[in-house]
């Protein structure tokens, strides 16, 4: 029960964001935007080193002379594993007119959802990697620190879904559709987590390189998306303050339930 829930949290956070677009009138604020920005940065950055890597570390000293090292050789494969899908896929973030990604005639829509599921891709990956450990019992990760990093990117998957609903409203998109694109953003969590979960046998050797990479690409979002996208313009010290407070909120989350 606890994998099915674990694995749905951070899509239920994603489709409770989206659907603000049917309670509020108008676009998100950019000063709100910023704070939501920075409160996911903050989320990811302290999961990335509380739930994933930390958590590699203490298993590769378990097993390993040298503790370090699938640590740092996940952490790249992860950087390079996204680095590869945001060349590859076509995409579009918000309060931008520059596609990224291979040149491709799709709905702007389109391409703005596929921005924030290239977001979601690391975060199910980590889900998935987590609770297979915590499946296989005898890695030192808990059923409450699967739990508490699926709370916390559930978290912080609210404001995205939000961020990415709310505009397309804005430009005409009708609110179901809106939704539905909000929404559809997260659904590449739960099968990525599925995934990964249903390799478990592949994935308990090499579960500290697992967790490595997927903090590498959680890690890989927040800089050249995330941070980038809340510092432009003004009012960036709100962004900053965001970051502060979720990753506070994540890391008192994992401490004291992890």
């Amino acid at each position: 029960m606890y994998t099915f829930t674990g694995l749905l949290l951070p899509f239920i956070g994603t489709a409770l964001g989206a659907a603000t677009v049917f309670l509020l009138r108008q676009e998100i604020s950019p000063r709100i935007q910023k704070l939501l920005l920075g409160f996911a940065s903050g989320v990811m950055i302290a999961a990335s080193v509380w739930s994933l890597l930390l958590p590699s570390i203490e298993i590769s000293e378990r097993q390993s002379a040298l503790p370090w090292l699938p640590a740092a050789v996940g952490f790249l494969g992860g950087i390079a594993f996204l680095l590869l899908l945001d060349t590859l896929i076509p995409h579009l973030h918000i309060n931008s007119d520059e596609p990224e990604g291979i040149a491709a005639k799709l709905k702007r829509s389109t391409k703005l959802m596929l921005a924030v599921t290239l977001h979601n891709i690391p975060e199910g990956m980590a889900v998935g990697v987590v609770l297979a450990g915590a499946m296989s019992g005898n890695t030192g990760i808990s059923v409450a620190g699967a739990m508490t990093l699926s709370l916390g990117i559930a978290i912080q998957n609210f404001p995205e879904g939000a961020i990415i609903s709310m505009p397309l409203k804005a430009e005409g998109i009708r609110k179901g559709r809106a939704f539905l694109y909000g929404m559809l953003s997260g659904i590449v969590e739960p099968i990525a987590g599925i995934i990964t979960i249903l390799l478990i046998d592949l994935v308990m050797p090499l579960l500290p390189y697992l967790l490595a990479f997927a903090a590498g690409a959680m890690i890989y979002v927040v800089v050249e998306e995330l941070i980038p996208e809340s510092q432009s313009g003004r009012h960036s010290n709100i962004a900053t303050i965001g970051v502060a407070i979720g990753f506070v909120l994540m890391m008192v989350l994992d401490i004291a339930f992890g």
